[in-house]
């Protein structure tokens, strides 16, 4: 009787939770959606830096900026440029380089900011994870102590970094974004910090609620597997984690993470190979999680934030994504169910490499190119 009891009690609770998970639609492919050259903002050029990779908010409304070469920089909203000191060396070459920043949850008492970045290492190249004390005053800027807290091992690959940072909503732990570095078959390999989307406490350890913590290792900071080349990771208002990666010739993809899930990459895809040679599709492996939102052709998505602010109401809760290949702001809403899809896509006539949302709700833009406009957008009314 207790038995039955016990049981009916499992039964009440797997159902209790179905009913709050979101019951999504197949993959939507978006990639055929047009652009508009119609916008509802207006565009405004503040600087201008070279070949810029990330762009993050101070509390006080000025930006941290990164260029791949390697230059990082304090800007105010009217263009004032200030270069930081004590940036590590980085090997720039290629998709390498000094890539994301991103300010400590903690940081208006410890001036503290994570960055990654690509280094020179015997097998060719790695990524780190660091961080750093940030200190800005009349006669400097400059990053103090700073410290690698994560790097790949082994070293080695081509481009295809990843490197994104995206902090939890409770500000204890942090996730890191790891690219396949052109070597595909190591996304499926749990001993390769390769192809993941990697969970670690702030100072680099492993949290004891991983799927496979008690492995330690890569195994035990794995958070998901099976990624290509995850340019963009947010938090959306409601706390559900989302990423998105760019594909090979065809299927970028749009993915709700979920702890322990494999996401399929290289043995399954909506695009293929860059030779024609074919991918089985999501569809046809139901073991690997498939993308909410995917678009074939391409767009290259990068920078991912979600919009909270007050200039633009009617985007509240909207993903919006830098498109390199499409050169556009592509703005992704979700239906009540959870749903997302694309909603619209704006010409912006230059490639899109990240997108920040101010304090004040304005619209923040870096493009892609050796001399790359900084650029603000507020409504045109």
């Amino acid at each position: 009787m207790v038995a039955s009891v016990g049981r009916i009690t499992s039964l009440a609770f797997v159902a209790a939770l179905a009913l709050q998970w979101p019951a999504y639609a197949e993959s939507i492919n978006a990639g055929n959606r047009p652009a508009s050259a119609e916008r509802p903002f207006k565009t405004q050029t503040i600087a201008q830096f070279d070949t810029p990779w990330a762009l993050t908010f101070l509390p006080d409304g000025r930006m941290l900026v990164t260029e791949k070469p390697g230059g990082l920089f304090v800007v105010t909203q009217t263009g004032e440029k200030r270069e930081i000191s004590g940036v590590p060396k980085v090997a720039a070459e290629g998709q390498n380089g000094l890539l994301d920043i991103a300010i400590a949850p903690d940081f208006a008492t410890s001036s503290l900011v994570y960055l990654t970045y690509v280094e020179q290492d015997a097998g060719g190249t790695r990524l780190v994870l660091a961080k750093a004390k940030l200190t800005l005053a009349q006669d400097k800027a400059q990053l103090d102590d700073l410290t690698p807290i994560w790097r790949q091992t082994p070293g080695g690959g081509g481009g295809q970094p990843g490197g994104i940072i995206a902090f939890d909503p409770q500000g204890k732990t942090l996730f890191l974004t790891v690219g396949d570095r052109m070597q595909p078959q190591t996304a499926q390999d749990p001993k390769q910090a390769r192809g993941k989307v990697l969970h670690l406490n702030l100072d680099g350890s492993i949290p004891s609620d991983n799927p496979d913590a008690s492995k330690g290792g890569i195994e035990g900071e794995t958070w998901t597997t099976g990624h290509r080349n995850p340019y963009g990771l947010a938090f959306a208002p409601n706390g559900k984690l989302w990423l998105n990666e760019m594909g090979p010739r065809g299927g970028d993809e749009l993915n709700l993470i979920e702890k322990g899930k494999n996401y399929g990459w290289p043995l399954v895809s909506n695009g293929d190979q860059y030779s024609g040679e074919p991918i089985p599709r999501h569809s046809t492996r139901p073991e690997f999680a498939a993308p909410l939102v995917y678009w074939t052709p391409v767009i290259a998505p990068a920078g991912l934030v979600f919009y909270e602010g007050k200039m633009f109401p009617q985007w509240k809760g909207s993903a919006l994504i830098g498109g390199l290949r499409v050169k556009s702001l592509v703005r992704v809403s979700f239906d009540a169910k959870g749903q997302p899809d694309e909603a619209d896509r704006f010409d912006m006539q230059a490639r899109v490499r990240d997108v920040a949302v101010a304090p004040d709700g304005a619209i923040w833009l870096i493009e892609d190119s050796k001399s790359s406009k900084l650029m603000r957008l507020t409504p045109k009314s």
